[in-house]
């Protein structure tokens, strides 16, 4: 072994993200010390590290697989989109600020030190560090200081497979196409190549590798079928509708609208996997259909996203869903939205000073410079109060009336504080607490509290983890890991 192996992937949503867990998973399994790594990721799904900085929420999720805790060095470049042409930038778990493509593409060398850093701190205390690319090597017009696949490649002269979806069809095109398009020093790096999410009689597909082998000199080392049923964190695309189909009369009717910038969209998961929940994502435009629970969810650029919301018509939706009694939950960006104000002074988000917010809920929030970053838990105040976890990211200050009657209680170190607000008739809860559908207990009591009355219980944890060893199984049955291991030879 060479201590470092990297998953790049033919197309976005290839499987990379996947493939490096189960690898990490396979690994720690065995006894090694692993890590992942992504030294660039473009992703409003984000995670808070215990060293107290924001990644990516796939690599928090590889470095459980691995038994690890996660760090700001497994993922050491994050962007978060704010607009078409921006991103808020975060190096070493802390922004930066707010750059266009262009500057962007000018602070790349500086970025590039940053991986650099960290990658070496990563592998001075591991024995393999897996590595993962982001999009496609072969986006010819991004190779100029890439920093995200061959380029972090060839400055540590990293070993890569080359991981391809079929399910998209076209997979051998895929292949050659991205071959050709590396220089001849970057094509030496590719050991091998992974086929993923294959369906059907994998001896029918034997005529193409064997073509595929001969025309790029490269070895097939596994074919990953199609596994159903995983749940596991996004990286970044929304997932489709629906999420499982309701097993129970017991049913409850959740929306949640997809904001043009919608962030950590995996709060939603533990209801998208809920046999008595009906979940669906709502897409700007699209017809919104009658529900008992309405969430609000994050967002990364707050004003802007609640103007879509008004010109797709949710405010008048909102207020006569509240009318006719049913529950309202505002999630960070949403929780904003639902008060009497948000500003943004320094134009932080935008350059509108002022936005007014859905009102119904009494406080206002301003914009400022810190960003929240910590892991917490506490209590939700529902009922008698039941164990909530979870975690803040936000930019945010919100004060006002309404925060009186707090909707939870949470503890960060030896800090106790209320958080959020809770509505008087009891129909709108507002949090800065992501995650907030994760723990089984908190779960429980806000079905129950939006309107289920005999809730099954779900541990979404250990769920997760049982997806991650379910395809560390898949993988380790259906690629040759002598191949990947031994990728010098």
């Amino acid at each position: 072994m060479t201590g470092m192996l990297m998953i790049q992937g033919t197309s976005s949503d290839s499987g990379k993200s996947t493939l490096v867990g189960a690898l990490c998973r396979i690994a720690a399994r065995s006894g090694l010390r692993v890590a992942p790594f992504k030294p660039q990721n473009m992703s409003l799904n984000s995670a808070v590290t215990v060293d107290g900085g924001e990644i990516g929420r796939a690599q928090a999720w590889q470095a459980l697989a691995a038994g690890i805790a996660p760090e700001v060095d497994m993922n050491p470049v994050l962007l978060k989109p704010n607009s078409e042409i921006g991103a808020q930038v975060i190096v070493h778990g802390r922004s930066i600020g707010n750059l266009d493509a262009r500057a962007y593409h000018l602070y790349k060398p500086i970025a590039k030190q940053a991986v650099l850093e960290s990658f070496a701190r990563v592998r001075a205390k591991t024995d393999l560090v897996l590595v993962e690319g982001a999009g496609s090597p072969a986006e010819v017009n991004l190779r100029e200081g890439d920093i995200a696949n061959m380029g972090f490649a060839t400055a540590v002269d990293c070993p890569v497979v080359l991981v391809a979806d079929i399910d998209k069809g076209g997979v051998f095109a895929q292949i050659l196409g991205t071959l050709a398009c590396l220089a001849e020093n970057e094509r030496a790096l590719v050991k091998g190549i992974v086929i993923n999410k294959f369906r059907g009689d994998v001896s029918l597909l034997k005529p193409g590798i064997d073509w595929i082998e001969a025309q790029t000199g490269k070895p097939v080392l596994g074919v990953v079928p199609f596994v159903q049923g995983l749940w596991l964190d996004a990286e970044d695309a929304l997932p489709q509708n629906p999420g499982r189909q309701p097993t129970s009369d017991d049913v409850l009717r959740v929306v949640v609208p997809a904001l043009p910038r919608i962030s950590n969209h995996t709060d939603f998961d533990p209801l998208r996997a809920h046999p008595q929940v009906d979940f669906r994502f709502v897409r700007m435009g699209d017809a919104i259909p009658a529900a008992d629970l309405v969430i609000l969810p994050g967002s990364k650029s707050v004003q802007r996203d609640l103007q879509s919301l008004r010109a797709h018509g949710w405010e008048p939706y909102l207020r006569r869903h509240l009318r006719y009694g049913g529950k309202v939950i505002g999630i960070c960006g949403g929780l904003q939205m639902l008060g009497r104000e948000l500003r943004d002074p320094l134009a932080i988000e935008s350059d509108v000073a002022s936005t007014a917010g859905l009102g119904l809920l009494d406080f206002v929030t301003t914009l400022e410079p810190h960003k929240q970053l910590v892991n917490t838990a506490g209590t939700l105040l529902l009922g008698d109060g039941v164990p909530a976890r979870g975690y803040e990211i936000h930019m945010g200050t919100t004060e006002g009336a309404a925060l009186a009657r707090p909707a939870l209680r949470l503890q960060a170190g030896n800090e106790t504080r209320p958080d959020g607000a809770l509505s008087d008739d009891g129909q709108i809860l507002a949090t800065y607490l992501h995650g907030l559908f994760d723990a089984p207990d908190a779960c429980e009591a806000l079905l129950r509290w939006a309107g289920v009355h005999d809730v099954v219980r779900i541990d979404h944890d250990a769920r997760r983890l049982a997806s991650i060893d379910t395809l560390a199984d898949v993988v380790a049955r259906h690629v040759r890991l002598d191949g990947l291991w031994n990728n010098r030879t």
